[in-house]
């Protein structure tokens, strides 16, 4: 069986650092059924994020729901079995591996709603440069994939976040935050990745990156797993209101690595 860390490249590391986005092809091939049985059973026992992500009128469904790992079997064996973490400190170039989230985002055939331009780190309470995600579909992607503005974790002010449901500025202030862009509209000014995956291939991109996804107008399900992993240089930080996911009551001080017992260490060089 090939291992995780023989797939990766220094051409996948070199992309990601420079594009803050790559695609692997198959990397976690191997843990496609395990990751099926996982979405299966956290779509039929949600947890307390779990949203429907439509207004009333719109077409299809957009389910998602996170920090579901450690009471889901099949997503806990991934996170604490797979090659994740060891692939994740390939990428990062970290000598060791933080678990922060999961991340189910399910959008059934003929669902209209798009995933908004975003970057993740601003929802966060964390901060930092080797940071990873893994965007793992267990089903065939098309039209429907992740896609991503190459550079963008480069840039020097981070993206207001937005509320899906309602598309409302996440925060009061937004001074020290860029307007949400439309890569769509100025196709000249941005580089957007965007692949067509088979099940088990992974998009690996950096917390600051932008990306989105159309909605799927498909007649096939898209049913996508990610797993948000930390390295060495990521500390708690403080953002202008609630963060997203919450993790309430964690007692962490600015400045600080995130506490290992919320967040285990699954890999370390």
């Amino acid at each position: 069986m090939t291992t995780a860390t023989q797939i990766i490249t220094r051409q996948h590391i070199d992309a990601f650092q420079r594009d803050g986005a790559v695609l692997i092809p198959g990397l976690f091939r191997d843990w496609t059924d395990v990751l099926i049985a996982g979405i299966d059973r956290n779509m039929a026992e949600p947890g307390p994020h779990a949203s429907e992500n439509q207004r009333t009128g719109e077409a299809g469904r957009f389910f998602d729901d996170y920090c579901n790992w450690p009471r889901i079997p099949e997503f806990s064996d991934f996170v604490m079995k797979s090659d994740a973490a060891a692939a994740a400190a390939q990428l990062m170039q970290s000598k060791r591996v933080q678990v922060f989230h999961d991340h189910v985002l399910v959008k059934e055939p003929g669902t209209s709603k798009p995933t908004p331009w975003h970057q993740d780190s601003p929802y966060y309470f964390v901060d930092g440069e080797q940071t990873v995600s893994f965007w793992i579909p267990v089903d065939p992607v098309k039209e429907a994939s992740l896609r991503l503005v190459a550079g963008s974790h480069l840039w020097d002010k981070p993206v207001l976040p937005t509320r899906w449901f309602s598309d409302e500025d996440f925060y009061a202030s937004e001074d020290e935050y860029l307007p949400v862009p439309d890569p769509d509209a100025d196709p000249d000014k941005y580089s957007v990745l965007e692949w067509e995956m088979e099940p088990g291939d992974a998009v690996a991109f950096h917390y600051k990156t932008l990306h989105g996804a159309r909605g799927n107008r498909t007649d096939a399900r898209r049913r996508a797993f990610s797993l948000r992993l930390v390295g060495d240089d990521a500390r708690y930080t403080e953002r202008p209101g609630p963060t997203s996911p919450p993790f309430d009551g964690h007692d962490m001080q600015p400045g600080q690595t995130l506490r290992e017992d919320w967040f285990p260490v699954v890999w370390q060089g």
